[in-house]
Order: structure tokens, then C-alpha cells, then sequence
């Protein structure tokens, strides 16, 4: 979403790299640049003259001009500035110290609600909550149907008495909202749920008729948050939108969706710092695992093209399969080939972390490579999974016996082209020949690499160097005559080094009082 913003801030700091001292009149520019950049990205106008204030001030100060490097110190206010109009600092939800925790989600219609409350059921459950979804949008045809449909999905129990509206013709919801909703918090409290989270219905605009329902239904259940969806897409009215709901229904905290989207992303710079209140989660794909807590300081990293590293770090950690790291470790300590099979293991940890798109965009500096991840087809690891697939568990053990016909076999089982095959082979053995250098003593090529502990050896010595040892002559004869020859040069070695040369002396006496010793350190001497 942030694409454009990045690439024009990105371009702006380059422009200043590599000057000693920033002038006014460098400032003034930077500062231009950045107003643009945040103008085209649709954030609103008075949000861009503060953000935009607040840089100039900072940049002109003395924390600037003190700097050892400006450009980095002008890069560093712009991302605290960055985290101040996103919020500031990560918000979690208020947990009810008694009885279940009611959330109330409210937004216009087409922002995601419905999907959002599968998704964010899902993250509590894993968080180890108990939640429950209520269904209260009983005014658009399906919407019902749709939430339970999403529920079962996210194996979390949905509370329905009504069907809602089931066809455009139908004016009327089948059922009051706020009666569903106040009779779905106590049927939470009766099954001991501590999480109790309302769809609420919507509307293509702001009218009097949808906050009132709204206004009733939060008034009936008294919510610990009530989280404002907002359509991440929609630009600069995100403004007036928020505003009206936070007149009609006072929410606590807002929810960016379908942030995975091309827009230019104002919304998200606009909302928090219009309204007050803090972004909360952040919905990133159609998948229900595509929604994520926000934080700020992270978000301005991305913006900045400084990657995100934490976000990347927890996903790793919540995917991987730690028995199956400790198995790896195993192997390279005991120097163990890496074989096909390990890759296949290695290749599924890899996906259920997620999209690979994703991943490698958190990563510092993926901007300039933006163009490529773009082009990067994810179904390609299916293929590769296919083809290791469609081998006998013997040639994932021992991929040196796959001949022609073979190679020929495993093309036919997994639907590719033999050269496909060939490719994957060739990789994998120079991904086998790093792994065990890495095993037996570091990276070929990084000398002083150390190698992993318990396996054994260490960083190679410089064989450049290093004296070359004369090899062994295979005749025995021949072999006892280098032995002598070798024993005569040791012998005469011996005969030749000077008396004294442990003194650094070069042979002869020599008189201590010379040394300029202590007074009785001679009788050490042997003299």
C-alpha cells in the first residue's frame, strides 16, 4: 500500500547523503519533497501541514546541526514523526476484569467488518481466549450466513437466533440488532466465553437511521471496546467518515482493512491523528491468518524502506516447528549430510509461515527490489514440492543415484519438464556443499567464520600461507633414506644454533655488568 509514499521518501533522503552540513535552504527542499510525497498518498491536508511543521522545526534545531550525520538525523525525526501520526505507541485491547470482554465493531458497509471479526476471533483464540461472535447485522441480505460461515472457519462459536435479511427485496431485518446483541453477551456469560465480539450492520454512507441502531446497541451492552473498520482504500474521505463515527458511537480504537491493497494509503496516516484515538490491528489479506497487531514504530519502519524485522522474527517463531529446528541442529553438529528430505521439511516450514511476497518485503531495502518480489511466482515452491514429492524415499536420502530415467520418472510424476528436475538437483548440491562447510568450519569464503559448536573444527587456516608438507615416497627404500636425510638435517641444525642464544646472543661470553642487572641477579646467570 505504502509504495509510492516509500520510493518518494526513499529518493528524498537520497539526495542527502553525503552532505557534511545541511543548509536552511536543504531543509526547506527536504521538507517540500516530503509534503508532496504525503499529498499524493492522499493523507489529509492539515495532517501533512503538522507532520510537516513538526519536521522542519526538529531539522532546523540543534539535534540536526550537532549531528556527525545530518541526512541520518533528518531520516531519524521523519520516523519518530512517522510513529507519532500512526499513533504513537502499540494499543492492546482492555481486558474486563469481570465477565466476558465485549467488542463492538462499527464501519461502513464493504470495509470488511463482517471478515475482520473471523480474523481477529482467530488471533484471541490463539492468544488462548475463548471468544464467541454475535451476529447483529441483520440489514444486508446474507450477512448472517456469512458470519457464521466465517466462524466455522475460524472454529469459533456463533450466536444467531435471526437469519437477517436473506434478499435485496427484503427492507426489514428479520430480528432487533440490539436484542440479539444483549441477549448474545449473556448467552457468553452463561457459556463462560471471555471474549464476546458484535458484528454491527453498516451502510454505503454515514446516515441518522445507522448510528442510532448503533448508538442503541452500544448503549445496551456497554462495550470494553468499541473498534472502528476503516477501508484503508478510501482515501481522503476516511477523514469525514471517522469523524462521524466517532460523534455517533465514540469508538476506542480503529482497525485498518484491506491494507494489503494499491492505494496510496492516506487513510492510515490520517485517521489516528485526526480523531485521537490509536490503530489497533491491521488487516493484511483475504486469509484469516492475515491480520496482525499494529504497532507503529514498525509501520514507519516499512514506510522508511527500513524493514521490519520484529513482525518477521514473531512469524518465524509462531510457525516454526521447534522439535524440527533442534532435529536440524542435530544433524550439523554431527556433520550429517543434508538431504532431500530435510529440504522438503525445511520447504513446509517455510510455507506455513505465510506468503513469501510478504516475508521478503519486511526485509531492509526490499524497495529497490520491489520490482522482482513483484515477479516472484509463489507457485513455484508447489512445483519444487511436487518434484521432491515424486521421488522414492531412497532418492530424497541419496539424490546421486537419480540417473536419466529417473530424472525422466520424477518429470512425469510432478508435471514438469526434465530440466526442471535437473535445475532443483543442481541447486540442492551446491546447497548440500554450503551446508556442510558451514558444518565442518564457516561459509567457503568468509574466512574466520567459526563453526557451529559442537561440530567440530573451526575457521580453515590461510592455505596460501601455509608450508606444504613433502609427501611420503610409497618404496620403502626410498622412504628410510628421506628419514636419515631428514634426522642428518635435524642433527646438524642442532650442532649449529650458538651458545647463549637463549639470551638473544649470538655465541662467545659475554659480561653480565654489561646487562645493567639488579645488584646479586649475576648469581642467576651461572656466573
Amino acid at each position: 500500500m505504502f509504495n509510492s509514499l516509500s520510493d518518494r521518501l526513499t529518493a528524498t533522503f537520497k539526495n542527502l547523503r553525503g552532505k557534511g552540513r545541511l543548509t536552511e535552504a536543504d531543509v526547506d527542499a527536504t521538507v517540500r519533497e516530503i509534503r508532496r510525497a504525503l499529498l499524493d498518498a492522499d493523507v489529509a491536508v492539515p495532517v501533512v501541514r503538522e507532520f510537516t511543521g513538526r519536521v522542519r522545526e526538529r531539522a532546523l534545531g540543534a539535534e540536526v546541526s550537532a549531528a556527525l550525520n545530518p541526512s541520518q538525523q533528518i531520516v531519524k525525526i521523519v520516523n519518530e514523526e512517522l510513529q507519532e501520526i500512526l499513533g504513537g505507541e502499540t494499543r492492546r485491547i482492555r481486558l474486563a476484569k469481570n465477565g466476558p470482554t465485549v467488542i463492538m465493531l462499527a464501519g461502513l458497509q464493504g470495509a470488511g467488518k463482517t471478515t475482520l471479526a473471523g480474523k481477529l476471533s482467530k488471533w484471541l483464540k490463539a492468544q488462548g481466549h475463548s471468544p464467541m461472535l454475535v451476529a447483529c447485522d441483520l440489514q444486508r441480505p446474507n450477512a448472517v450466513t456469512q458470519l457464521q460461515v466465517v466462524g466455522q472457519r475460524a472454529n469459533v462459536p456463533v450466536f444467531a437466533p435471526h437469519p437477517g435479511a436473506t434478499s435485496t427485496e427484503l427492507d426489514q431485518p428479520a430480528g432487533d440488532p440490539v436484542a440479539v446483541a444483549r441477549a448474545g453477551v449473556e448467552e457468553a456469560r452463561q457459556k463462560l466465553h471471555d471474549v464476546v465480539i458484535v458484528d454491527t450492520a453498516g451502510r454505503l454512507g454515514v446516515d441518522a437511521d445507522m448510528m442510532e441502531q448503533a448508538r442503541q446497541i452500544r448503549r445496551a451492552i456497554v462495550p470494553n471496546e468499541v473498534l472502528f473498520v476503516i477501508d484503508s482504500m478510501i482515501g481522503q474521505d476516511a477523514v469525514n467518515t471517522a469523524l462521524a463515527f466517532d460523534e455517533g458511537v465514540n469508538f476506542t480504537g480503529i482497525v485498518l482493512s484491506k491494507l494489503d491493497g494499491d492505494a496510496r494509503g492516506g487513510a492510515a496516516l490520517s485517521v489516528a491523528s485526526v480523531t485521537g484515538k490509536p490503530v489497533m490491528f491491521a488487516s493484511t489479506g483475504e486469509g484469516l491468518d492475515d491480520f496482525e497487531l499494529f504497532h507503529p514504530d514498525r509501520m514507519a519502519s516499512r514506510i522508511l524502506d527500513m524493514g521490519d524485522i520484529l513482525t518477521l522474527i514473531e512469524q518465524a517463531e509462531k510457525a516454526w516447528d521447534k522439535d524440527e529446528a533442534a532435529r536440524m541442529a542435530k544433524k550439523f553438529a554431527d556433520q550429517e549430510d543434508f538431504t532431500l528430505e530435510d529440504f522438503l521439511a525445511q520447504m513446509q516450514q517455510i510455507r506455513n509461515m505465510g506468503s513469501m511476497k510478504k516475508m521478503l518485503m519486511m526485509m531492509p531495502g526490499a524497495q529497490n527490489i520491489r520490482q522482482q518480489l513483484e515477479q516472484f511466482d509463489e507457485r513455484e515452491i508447489d512445483r519444487v514440492e511436487a518434484i521432491v514429492r515424486s521421488m522414492t524415499p531412497h532418492e530424497r536420502l541419496a539424490p546421486k543415484i537419480i540417473n536419466g530415467s529417473r530424472r525422466a520418472r520424477i518429470a512425469r510424476g510432478s508435471g514438469v519438464h526434465v530440466s526442471e528436475v535437473n535445475g532443483l538437483l543442481e541447486r540442492f548440491a551446491q546447497a548440500q556443499k554450503m551446508m556442510k562447510k558451514m558444518a565442518q568450519g564457516g561459509m567457503p569464503g568468509m574466512p574466520g567464520m567459526p563453526g557451529l559448536p559442537g561440530a567440530g573444527g573451526g575457521a580453515r587456516k590461510n592455505a596460501k600461507n601455509a608450508p606444504k608438507k613433502k609427501a611420503k615416497s610409497g618404496n620403502p627404500a626410498k622412504a628410510a633414506q628421506e628419514r636419515k636425510e631428514a634426522e642428518a638435517r635435524r642433527a646438524n641444525a642442532a650442532k649449529a644454533l650458538p651458545t647463549g642464544a637463549a639470551f638473544g646472543q649470538q655465541g662467545g661470553d659475554f659480561d653480565p655488568s654489561q646487562l645493567n642487572l639488579p645488584k646479586g641477579f649475576d648469581k642467576f646467570l651461572g656466573k
